[in-house]
């Protein structure tokens, strides 16, 4: 048996060795290059940065002239076609002239090659606010792009964080476990040994059962927590990584509330968009606006008509400038300046609200940053009363003088006080994330994120 015992303890530990030999080691830094470049949301809006860029080239195309070309086949016995056409083909004969031949002609045959061109030379400056506009929303774009990237980069913290903190749970369970199965041990020897009631080695079982429940909630949650990494990385569900990160203290920068609302009003990416978005709003009106001012148009064609594809024929041209000034549009115009300047207006509100929502962020993130630095100092020295505590209960236990609840309530106490602590740690880096990220200044060289 005790052979058996060995033999099965040295497979597990091989079994162990070969998962972590699979195990992929991941740092935050690699976490959060991973999530930058496979995120779904960040693709989402890399394509936006994308389409931007097309309006912006497609709006400034208005300022180049437009060419075309075409091959058209016509065959018509139509009298006037066939007179136009004989004189395009340079075909016409003084035989034609006869009245039979102009009232009742024979079919005939068209291939005219046409080159075209028009510019557009002035359009009362419409084509250049519309361009503007186009390029405002490009910057909103950009700006939109930067802002998600935080929003994942946060989520990355959060997530890759919250596994180390999952991790720290499950092995305070374990440990939890273990003491109470001790526990349970020596208050089993000590009511055979006739020193204790039975009723205190049945609550020692209860309480082995309740720590081993506990053991499975937090592998669960340990599991879950993985899940969100991975989901937050862009990455496949249940992929194998070992965090080489640790969750510990450490020495954040100290913040100022007053000189953080200063920097999240320059630095916030989403009022940046907003702002840019305003000023395509004003370039849009104004290019309403222009649509009421006068056009002017050059345009040129040439011409090639044949009798085949393959025989001569004659080639004419055409050019001549317009002036086109809408006297009336049915009200058209003025409807496109009201919404334009509405827009305009819509925007200068939410300009304001985001401001206002902004500076709500700022002040959120702050006192949860602040309430999390107190409760790190609070819980640190919780933890080392609890534990203090558990040595003096269990050692009078151990000499007869206190009954096996107390020693079960110290022990809660110093599981909870330890649990406490790392939540606490957990809140104090997260939450310094979190005011990065409402100040907009939240980057892969955070100190959250750099060991």
């Amino acid at each position: 048996m005790r052979k058996s015992f060995i033999a099965a303890m040295i497979l597990l530990g091989l079994m162990v060795a070969a998962v972590a030999q699979q195990e992929e080691p991941l740092s935050l830094q690699q976490a959060v290059a991973i999530a930058l470049e496979r995120n779904p949301q960040h693709k989402a809006a890399l394509a936006e940065t994308h389409a931007a860029k097309a309006d912006v080239k497609e709006a400034q195309s208005f300022y180049f002239p437009r060419i075309t070309f075409s091959e058209a086949a016509t065959r018509s016995n139509d009298p006037v076609y066939v007179f136009g056409t004989r004189l395009r083909q340079s075909r016409f004969t003084a035989a034609d002239f006869a009245l039979n031949q102009l009232n009742n002609p024979k079919p005939i045959g068209n291939f005219a090659t046409r080159f075209g061109g028009q510019w557009n030379i002035f359009d009362s400056f419409s084509t250049t606010f519309n361009a503007r506009k186009a390029r405002e929303l490009k910057t909103a774009s950009a700006d939109r792009l930067a802002r998600a990237d935080q929003v994942i980069l946060y989520r990355v913290i959060q997530s890759y964080y919250g596994v180390l903190f999952s991790k720290r749970q499950v092995e305070l369970a374990e440990h939890a476990a273990g003491t109470a199965q001790a526990v349970a041990d020596q208050s089993h020897s000590r009511f055979e040994a006739g020193t204790t009631v039975e009723s205190d080695y049945l609550v020692a079982q209860v309480d082995v059962a309740s720590r081993q429940q506990d053991l499975v909630r937090a592998r669960n949650a340990l599991a879950l927590a993985g899940a969100e990494l991975d989901l937050a990385m862009g990455v496949v569900a249940d992929h194998n990584y070992r965090l080489t990160s640790e969750l510990d203290e450490r020495a954040l920068p100290a913040v100022s509330l007053t000189e953080l609302d200063a920097l999240a009003l320059k630095q916030r990416s989403d009022l940046k968009e907003v702002t840019a978005i305003m000023r395509a709003s004003d370039a849009g009106l104004q290019a309403a606006r222009g649509s009421y001012g006068p056009r002017i148009n050059v345009f040129a064609t040439s011409e090639l008509n044949n009798v085949s594809p393959f025989s001569n024929g004659n080639n004419n041209w055409a050019a001549g400038a317009e002036l086109q000034f809408d006297i009336f549009s049915g009200g058209q115009k003025a409807a496109s300046v009201d919404r334009a300047r509405a827009n305009v207006e819509r925007m200068q509100a939410l300009k304001q609200s985001a401001e206002d929502g902004i500076r709500l962020d700022v002040r959120r993130a702050y006192y949860d940053y602040d309430s999390a630095q107190q409760m790190l100092s609070v819980t640190k020295t919780a933890t080392t009363q609890a534990e203090e505590g558990l040595r003096i209960v269990t050692n009078r236990y151990r000499a007869g003088m206190n009954t096996i609840t107390d020693v079960l309530r110290a022990e809660d106490a110093a599981r909870n006080a330890r649990t406490n602590y790392w939540q606490a740690v957990y809140h104090y880096i997260v939450n310094y994330a979190s005011l990065e990220l409402a100040t907009g200044s939240l980057n892969s060289q955070s100190p959250v994120v750099t060991p």
